[in-house]
């Protein structure tokens, strides 16, 4: 979706460095010299989701049109900061009150504009601001396509839809961790913060597309920030006293059968939902359930990487 400048300066904000125009290889005008970025922002439960839009300004390309809160990025500023500020720039959003989730880089020729997707917190508040916004509101999803909606939300939409809820991943820790012999068995909970430790610089970090291992059926996003729960039983149930759980990482120590927790997870969960264990049995159940499931490899690779460039940093 290409954003282009107002006619005239939005009202008491200052020209960024980013600010002008760039004729992409395709021969397209866009606005952004670094670039372009806006938020597709969600809250809601199953059934009631609403996505955040904004009713652009009349004298704005494309106006009187519904899209994305955003705008052109700064010269040293990430996409997910320039979304967010955007957003707080023209919809009065403060971005403490977002959890983000996803990105997605539509390229055109050299220049990119990256859509990043989160979900709200309960306290988040929006209203226009500037004078870049006719409205922002919260349109119901079944209602977006209703509007008359900005051209390049309308061609990204049908599938961005379906990236509105984030990944979650559902760690057997006990089958993660029995997975190396290095000593594990002498200081279970130990072993298991450890995992919960590195599981939280993953959810932190996140994931590029090829990353992620197959069976997942997830639309095409360039990095998600998944959503973690890391299942404890039996003597590492004690670790999860020291674990803050996050909105990106819980740790759940389970009652009874670690294996019946994690189902009891992946059956009530909304959002796609990857388990990580090798035990047939458990990945049976969760499969029935409509998970996909992967080895401790994957994981363990993962975070393996992780620390390594933490070493070399």
């Amino acid at each position: 979706m290409s954003l282009e400048p107002p006619r005239v300066p939005s009202p008491g904000l200052p020209r960024g460095d980013g600010d002008g125009w760039v004729q992409c290889a395709q021969g397209h005008r866009h606005w952004g010299l670094f670039g372009a970025a806006g938020l597709l922002l969600h809250r809601g439960p199953a059934g009631r989701e609403e996505v955040l839009l904004q009713h652009r300004a009349t004298w704005s390309h494309h106006g009187d049109t519904w899209g994305l809160l955003g705008g052109a990025r700064q010269r040293s500023e990430s996409a997910i900061a320039a979304a967010l500020r955007e957003a707080g720039e023209e919809g009065g959003l403060d971005p403490a009150h977002v959890d983000v989730h996803g990105r997605y880089d539509e390229p055109h020729g050299g220049w990119t504009y990256a859509t990043v997707v989160g979900a709200a917190t309960a306290e988040v508040t929006a209203a226009p601001t500037g004078g870049e916004s006719i409205d922002v509101t919260w349109v119901g999803v079944g209602e977006v396509t209703a509007l008359p909606l900005h051209p390049g939300f309308a061609a990204t939409w049908p599938w961005l839809r379906r990236a509105l809820l984030p990944l979650h991943i559902v760690v057997d820790a006990a089958n993660v961790v029995g997975s190396r012999p290095d000593g594990w068995w002498r200081d279970r909970a130990g072993a298991a913060r450890r995992l919960v430790a590195r599981c939280a610089g993953l959810a932190s970090t996140g994931l590029v597309r090829d990353e992620l291992p197959g069976g997942l059926d997830l639309p095409p996003l360039v990095r998600w920030w998944p959503r973690l729960t890391v299942v404890l039983e039996g003597q590492a149930r004690s670790a999860a006293q020291s674990s803050a759980n996050t909105a990106a990482l819980r740790v759940l120590a389970a009652d009874g059968s670690g294996d019946d927790a994690i189902v009891d997870v992946v059956t009530t969960a909304e959002s796609p939902v990857l388990v990580v264990t090798a035990d047939r049995e458990l990945r049976r159940r969760c499969t029935e359930q409509g998970a996909a499931v992967t080895g401790p490899r994957w994981l363990t690779g993962l975070l393996d990487a992780l620390a390594d460039v933490d070493a070399v940093d």
